[in-house]
């Protein structure tokens, strides 16, 4: 797997010893009643105190799929025909 990612370390804001790491977990998540699985999702996980946090653009697009309206067109915005303010003509001088 090409991972441009691999070696790329980031400090632990948690610990203030340990390094953040890519890694690929299982994430879990509930939807509404139902608890949702997700093998090999992206992370940064800390070498020293296990500290998780997910990949931002990964749970961005996850939330896109998991997301109730999804694959649904969406509405179209009602547009109501309004009067059409014409310019009148200017009153004459008398």
């Amino acid at each position: 797997m090409n991972d441009k990612h691999a070696d790329q370390t980031i400090p632990c804001n948690e610990c203030q010893a340990g390094h953040l790491r890519r890694r690929y977990l299982t994430y879990f998540t509930w939807l509404g009643d139902e608890l949702i699985t997700v093998p090999d999702f992206p992370a940064w996980v800390c070498d020293v105190c296990g500290r998780r946090e997910y990949d931002g653009h990964a749970i961005n697009q996850l939330s896109l799929l998991l997301n109730p309206n999804a694959g649904r067109p969406r509405p179209r915005a009602v547009t109501r025909k309004t009067e059409t303010n014409k310019p009148t003509s200017p009153s004459r001088l008398e």
